[in-house]
């Protein structure tokens, strides 16, 4: 998988010069469950990819890319939503979005309490 990085980086770099649409996704290989804001960071700090495109690729353009944009993938009436809360600005400090403070299932918080 080491091996791979590079590749990755690489392709990564040539889509987003070319201004390729990403979807957001992981292929959650061992040891990797739960650890899709390590995406998120990579993509901006390693790959370059700005902080908002990085978040839009793992909603509206998802949704998009799965023909569900009429129902998930941005936050107004009507729509189904799952959110999580962070603590910061993702904008600022892609390092944020490792800070969830709650996770809003269908309507309900769910609080990871220490």
């Amino acid at each position: 998988m080491e091996k791979a990085l590079p590749i990755r980086l690489e392709t990564l770099h040539r889509a987003l010069a070319r201004h390729v649409k990403i979807v957001f996704g992981t292929d959650a290989t061992a040891g990797a469950h739960g650890r899709n804001a390590e995406e998120f960071i990579y993509r901006v700090r390693d790959g370059g990819q700005s902080p908002m495109e990085a978040l839009v690729s793992a909603s509206a353009r998802a949704a998009e890319a799965l023909r569900l944009s009429d129902s998930v993938g941005s936050i107004a009436p009507g729509m189904q939503a799952d959110l999580i809360a962070i603590d910061g600005d993702p904008l600022k400090d892609i390092t944020a979005v490792r800070r969830v403070v709650f996770v809003m299932k269908a309507g309900k918080v769910y609080r990871n309490v220490h």
